[in-house]
């Protein structure tokens, strides 16, 4: 029973979650159609509030309350259907995998584009928009055809929100010298562009326009491009959902209401109706061959799969080394210096790696010091995992009998020199286990750092299963790649374990 459990744990979560996706996709029912909503009297429709204005968002003078254009648009698509409205949080880029599951519906800035034609219900286009350049106003960036060459520092860092138009738009574009950075958020690429972390950004002019007045150091760099059109997703089981939604989307604009709603947004509101009427349909994407699939995808999970290998295997060693001296001086070192490193551990293993993973690479640039996200990621890591090491070590070192540094200082030893070459290879024998499985969680909590811009793995399956449309495929492939690197550790625990109780 023990050995099952620790074999459980020791799967990384990114296998984990594969998994779960390729069991979700196996055993999900059929969508909530049209008759069932009705019964019910709601429409769950989902968005990420996280994304911010003028989309979906919390109302800054009513705490707690959501707003946004798209807020009142649900509001008005739900009575024309007799039913209410109801909010359902998810993450931007993963809105698509509620649908048929806990959401009828997603309606979020969701972009028009073929791929999600092919695999989600679209709705008729209720919203226009236009890519926008942004860069600061200090800056040399002065219009667009600047990308197509090398800027004064190299390749120009343009980031936009993960799985957008904007992303698909720029990574298409291989005549322009940019290295394109993915970020979860809009706000993040704004305020990384602002602190000089990124040359510039791309994102639907409407969010620009929104928060222009916060970013006030940021400029629109010449005119929009690229634009399309915003669609309601709804699953491809629910055609009768997915007709009343069009029905009543062509209402709100025959009567003006959609006008209207623009209007009080500053969304200018007549242009929006005339883009609307002349919206054009977006072709269907093609859906590859498994040959064609594994030919596109299996060179970016191997070099995802290489990044979640460096991540770990730069990271440790440094938690290791950081969380053996802050073990030895708690228990070896002067008072103040033990009282100080406690209160580090307890904050590190109070807070979770997510918030400290934001605070070093967002927060940091306001005070001048940006790292790049890969060296971000690997000392948000090595400092989290220190403070559990160094309970483990504190542990180890406590565990050699006391007489062991009492005869080393007898023979003339200094108290360092016994530590090292006595006490402390003692310990590190006694707590290689644990600290092997430390690596394996270590190896999975990789998956974090996508919150600070690095793919690896976990995030590259995520992005390459939206894309695509194949989720069972890539998850069945992610989940072999995870276990074809950790079960050589979860080996090599066991044999650590193994010889510990020979020699007990």
């Amino acid at each position: 029973m023990m050995a099952a459990m620790r074999t459980a744990r020791n799967i990384p979560r990114g296998a984990l979650l594969a998994g779960v996706g390729l069991v979700i996709a196996m055993s999900s029912g059929p969508a909530a159609e049209l008759d069932e909503v009705r019964s019910r009297q709601t429409l769950v429709w989902a968005a990420d509030q996280e994304g911010g204005g003028p989309h979906v968002f919390l109302d800054p003078a009513a705490p707690g309350r959501l707003t946004g254009f798209e807020v009142e648009f649900a509001d008005l698509l739900a009575a024309e259907l007799g039913v209410k409205a109801r909010f359902q949080q998810g993450q931007w880029d993963r809105l698509p995998l509620l649908l048929g599951r806990s959401v009828d519906c997603v309606i979020n800035g969701i972009e028009l584009l073929p791929e999600r034609r092919r695999d989600y219900g679209c709705s008729r286009p209720y919203f226009a928009y236009g890519l926008q350049l942004l860069a600061r106003r200090d800056g040399t960036l002065a219009a667009f055809e600047q990308l197509a060459a090398a800027g004064p520092a190299g390749r120009w860092r343009v980031g936009a929100l993960t799985g957008s138009a904007a992303e698909v738009f720029l990574r298409s574009r291989h005549d322009l010298e940019v290295d394109v950075i993915g970020y979860d958020g809009t706000i993040d690429s704004l305020e990384q562009v602002q602190s000089g972390v990124l040359d510039a950004a791309v994102m639907d002019d409407c969010i620009f326009g929104f928060y222009a007045d916060r970013f006030a150091e940021l400029k629109a760099v010449g005119r929009t491009f690229a634009g399309g059109y915003y669609t309601v997703l709804t699953a491809r089981d629910t055609p009768r959902l997915a007709a009343a939604i069009d029905e009543a989307i062509g209402r709100l604009i025959a009567d003006g209401r959609l006008k209207a709603l623009y209007d009080r947004w500053d969304l200018a509101g007549r242009q929006q109706i005339l883009a609307l009427r002349d919206a054009a349909e977006i072709p269907v994407a093609g859906r590859s061959s498994l040959r064609q699939l594994a030919a596109d995808t299996l060179p970016m999970l191997l070099a995802a799969a290489g990044m979640t290998l460096l991540l770990a295997c730069a990271s440790f060693p440094l938690a290791i080394a950081v969380g053996l001296a802050i073990a030895v001086g708690r228990l070896y070192g002067p008072a103040w210096l033990a009282r100080l490193l406690t209160a580090f551990v307890e904050v590190v293993r109070g807070t979770p790696l997510m918030l400290q993973l934001y605070a070093i690479f967002f927060l940091l640039p306001q005070i001048g010091l940006a790292l790049p996200a890969i060296v971000a990621a690997v000392v948000g890591l090595a400092l989290n995992y220190s403070a559990y090491e160094s309970e483990i070590y504190r542990a180890g070192l406590k565990a050699v009998p006391p007489g062991q540094f009492e005869a080393a200082l007898a023979l003339g030893m200094t108290k360092w020199q016994a530590l090292r070459h006595v006490i402390v290879p003692q310990a590190v024998r006694l707590v290689m286990p644990p600290v092997t499985n430390d690596f394996i969680a270590l190896f999975k909590d990789t998956s974090v750092c996508s919150v600070i811009t690095v793919i690896e793995l976990t995030k590259r399956y995520s992005v390459l299963a939206l894309s695509t449309g194949r989720i069972v495929e890539l998850a069945v492939v992610t989940a072999i790649l995870y276990l074809v690197m950790s079960w050589p550790l979860s080996l090599l625990s066991r044999r650590f374990e193994a010889r510990q109780e020979r020699t007990a």
